[in-house]
């Protein structure tokens, strides 16, 4: 059975080469992802995070000149998450688009506040971005 997914987006008034390479740093991640963790490691060729369930680690697709951000986060628990994330050009700026997929045993209310927290963190994204300075 597929699971229900959302697609969420924020259009971002910079050149699209440049929301990737910020967005592709998994350093930048506390800058603009409060809601995925607050803190950023390397370790090894590994990237971990830490968030208030304990550390994850997070991998992402290899560079590339699509604008392709995928990333698997494995959780504490030994859960893999896989999350679809594109930069895509929208005339002389980009569109940042987060596939949210509902997991096994979600409730309307879980989906709801992960949506609220992808959408805030896309906006942070945006700002962050347009408004460098502040």
């Amino acid at each position: 059975m597929a699971a229900e997914s959302r697609h969420l987006s924020v259009y971002i008034d910079r050149p699209v080469e440049e929301v990737y390479a910020f967005a592709a740093d998994p350093e930048n991640l506390p800058r603009w992802a409060p809601g995925l963790g607050n803190s950023v490691v390397r370790i090894d060729d590994n990237w971990f995070v830490g968030t208030p369930e304990g550390r994850i680690r997070v991998t992402f697709a290899p560079k590339n000149e699509y604008g392709v951000l995928d990333h698997e986060v494995l959780t504490p628990a030994g859960e893999t998450v896989y999350v679809p994330l594109r930069v895509i050009v929208n005339g002389t700026g980009c569109e940042v688009v987060f596939t949210l997929r509902r997991s096994p045993g979600m409730t309307d209310a879980e989906f709801e506040r992960d949506t609220a927290l992808v959408n805030s963190d896309l906006a942070l994204l945006r700002k962050v971005l347009e408004h460098p300075g502040g």
